[in-house]
């Protein structure tokens, strides 16, 4: 990013923001980003004394197009979030909702404030999704509000509140697509949530360190997240953001959206601005009973079997999704199905067809099993750093088929689906291949 280019973009009026805000540029070689943005990324901010900031981004060089300054909101903020391009909602450390209306952020930044909640709005932080969904954090519980209107007007079109849960003590807060969030901590992990209800959530540990100086996060969705260290505003691509995995998470330190002058208390971006689109993955080549199986395949066949419940059966079996083989219907049957081995093996036997591996590398269509009588087929992390997941199996004679979520310790009663975790260990099909 280079100050020329800058001083080509920036028109006489955006200089005086520029300078007002202390921002500065530098050169450096142009870095690429890979979201589907339908133009600049847009920030809105707040400053110290009231006034509300605009700022546009290139997501492609991380290139700061333009800064403008606008009118005193006439309120101390405390905590903001930004519904669309030209509406965002702004808590007062009395605890009102105000309403923020932009008529123009082209040349000038032009705003009023409408307050449309008298109080108890005493979130720490606030984000929307882009999708509907307001959420804010205090006392370390996590709260979510559906919003009904581009521009809401109260308790009509903020409503169904819920506490998620508690346990979310963030530093920093921002939303990275629908029900999708993304969080700091002051001891510098990187997170991920995943919101599907009251109770109901997935954490991934992106980045296990490194974020501890990030004092505000914010994300246009797409996979791009903004954030500020010590005045300086950095950006980042994740490759896919729905992957839970920090791995693919590309740092573009050396060339920064600007070094220093990002002195905003409070920043929020249109969490609508940019999108992921995945990649069309290739089709995988259907198994052979026997053979090599895509993991996405195994997981199809089990959740055929789960969602038609196959009765739990040692003495009996049942066809398998293409109708052209029968499985024993119990626990280690129905791994042999999904695996679509050769034949029906026992919790005794499986070991000699897969490989153990840690428990921490579980990946979907592996298995945990124990030799004194059960396994379940591994289907996906719900929060890995805790080590609890979930798993699919045939239960019993009562349950038959289940679904069931647990801790690799099993928790408080020290059983994963009623055996002792510690008797388990973990299975990978020597056959299976990622797809």
């Amino acid at each position: 990013m280079s100050s020329s280019s800058l001083k080509r973009r920036f028109a006489a009026t955006l200089a005086v923001g520029a300078t007002t805000l202390g921002l500065v540029t530098f050169t450096s070689a142009p870095a690429q980003a890979a979201a589907i943005c339908g133009g600049d990324v847009s920030v809105y901010g707040t400053l110290a004394d009231g006034r509300l900031t605009y700022t546009a981004i290139s997501p492609n060089t991380g290139n700061r197009v333009k800064t403008l300054i606008g009118p005193n909101l006439g309120f101390t903020p405390k905590a903001m979030a930004t519904l669309n391009f030209n509406t965002v909602l702004v808590t007062s450390t009395a605890g009102e909702l105000y309403r923020v209306d932009v008529q123009t952020n082209d040349n000038a930044l032009a705003a009023t404030a409408t307050r449309i909640w008298d109080g108890g709005w005493t979130f720490d932080k606030m984000t929307y999704d882009g999708a509907g969904h307001l959420y804010g954090t205090v006392a370390g519980q996590l709260h979510r509000y559906n919003v009904s209107q581009a521009k809401p007007s109260g308790p009509a079109h903020i409503a169904k509140h819920a506490v998620i849960d508690e346990g979310f003590v963030l530093k920093t807060l921002a939303a990275a697509g629908d029900d999708v969030l993304i969080a700091s901590t002051a001891d510098g992990r990187l997170l991920s949530y995943q919101i599907n209800g009251v109770g109901d959530w997935e954490r991934s540990d992106l980045k296990s360190d490194g974020w501890s100086a990030v004092d505000s996060l914010v994300s246009p969705g797409g996979g791009l997240y903004y954030g500020r260290t010590n005045g300086g505003m950095y950006w980042y691509h994740d490759a896919d953001p729905t992957d839970g995995k920090g791995s693919d998470i590309a740092y573009h330190s050396d060339d920064p959206v600007d070094a220093s002058g990002w002195t905003q208390t409070l920043l929020s971006a249109f969490a609508n601005d940019c999108t992921y689109r995945p990649p069309t993955p290739p089709t995988p080549t259907p198994s052979t009973r026997g053979g090599q199986i895509a993991r996405s395949e195994v997981m199809n066949r089990a959740a055929n079997w789960l969602a038609r419940d196959v009765p739990y059966n040692q003495g009996a079996s049942a066809s398998d999704p293409d109708g052209d083989h029968h499985y024993r219907t119990d626990c280690s049957g129905f791994v042999s199905m999904v695996w679509h081995a050769d034949t029906s093996y026992t919790t005794g036997s499986l070991p000699g067809v897969s490989s153990t591996i840690s428990k921490s590398d579980l990946q979907p269509g592996d298995a945990l099993n124990t030799q004194d009588g059960h396994v379940v087929l591994f289907e996906k992390w719900v929060d890995k750093a805790a080590g609890k997941f979930s798993y699919i199996h045939e239960a019993n004679t009562r349950d038959d088929m289940m679904r069931g979520q647990d801790y690799l310790n099993g928790g408080p009663d020290g059983n994963i689906a009623g055996h002792a975790a510690s008797g388990y260990i973990a299975l990978r099909y020597d056959k299976v291949v990622n797809g």
